[in-house]
């Protein structure tokens, strides 16, 4: 029930009373501001959200094997969803109350928006970092590591910066795979796809020379295409190195702990030969993985799992 109260200020002297009004209307309009627009008053965060409907909203890729992508069944998997069910179990942990992992399928352009605009709470996939994009959106740290290559066709003999001048190179929009064929050759010519299986086609019909994707996603492909001794990933030495990690919108530092704590704890695990976080491991980049990692990059991963735990202190061995 709504209860008005009249307050009767005309016995006071004129100047008296523009004085109480000039000081009680800010009061009221705050009043007013705090009832009927409280996102205005106080946004609420991640956390605070998770807690209250317990669900946690995650987006992620759906053609990004082995990081994130739609199987046969069209469920969307790999080692990035992994990490959003270790995420999602620690926040069971820490909140006392059971959470469900709720995931979308997001575009590399659509990510940052819909993080933005709060549609998802946090996107797991194969995003790496970008100052550009770090004044958008909080980076968690890194659980992974890519670089950029391109995927040709092995009679081109494409792959040096110099190759590349007027080639027909395949990108995403919006991708750091984007930004290094522009940093490495100005005048390659970028032809933009918006899913990676269009750009794959496309160079397997001869409408583009190349493909510019992260090494292992390249990696991915490869290894179920029909014809793998044709095509190529050059350079041996990718144009661009970068960390794979999660985003998460900015100011969320609660939120943003219990994910990186969920990584740091993962890559431990896996480093101590914990074999729960072994078996997560091997299941995309194992021999018998979706995607088989030559000694190399088996090695470049585990170097860049230890250069976070050391920058870390070590998670207790309870809580593993």
């Amino acid at each position: 029930m709504f209860v008005s109260t009249k307050i009767n200020l005309s016995h006071l002297p004129t100047f008296t009373k523009s004085k109480i009004y000039k000081n009680i209307a800010p009061v009221i309009f705050g009043l007013i501001l705090s009832g009927l627009m409280p996102g205005i008053a106080k946004a609420e965060t991640v956390m605070e959200k998770v807690a209250r409907t317990g669900v946690l909203t995650a987006g992620t890729s759906k053609d990004a094997l082995p990081f994130a992508y739609s199987d046969s069944q069209g469920k969307l998997t790999g080692y990035s969803v992994d990490m959003l069910t270790l995420i999602q179990q620690q926040l069971e942990k820490e909140l006392g109350k059971k959470i469900t992992l709720k995931l979308v399928a997001v575009t590399p352009a659509a990510r940052i928006p819909k993080i933005i605009n709060r549609q998802v709470d946090i996107v797991c996939d194969a995003s790496s970092f970008t100052w550009e994009r770090d004044k958008k959106i909080d980076f968690s740290i890194s659980y992974g590591v890519t670089g950029t290559q391109i995927l040709i066709k092995k009679e081109t003999n494409l792959g040096s910066p110099e190759s590349l001048i007027n080639k027909r190179v395949g990108v995403l929009a919006g991708t750091t795979n984007e930004q290094a064929i522009k940093r490495i050759q100005p005048q390659a010519k970028l032809v933009y796809f918006k899913t990676r299986p269009e750009g794959f086609a496309a160079l397997e019909q001869g409408k583009i020379d190349a493909f510019a994707s992260d090494s292992i996603l390249l990696e991915g492909w490869l290894q179920t295409a029909k014809n793998p001794n044709s095509f190529a990933i050059v350079p041996p030495r990718p144009y661009s190195r970068e960390g794979i990690a999660c985003m998460v919108p900015e100011n969320n530092s609660k939120f943003l702990n219990s994910v990186n704590y969920s990584l740091v704890k993962f890559m431990q695990g896996f480093v101590n030969n914990n074999p729960k976080y072994v078996a997560i491991f091997d299941r995309w980049f194992g021999s018998q993985g979706a995607v088989y990692l030559n000694q190399d990059l088996r090695d470049l991963e585990v170097e860049t799992m230890q250069l976070m735990i050391e920058f870390h202190e070590p998670i207790p061995q309870k809580d593993l």
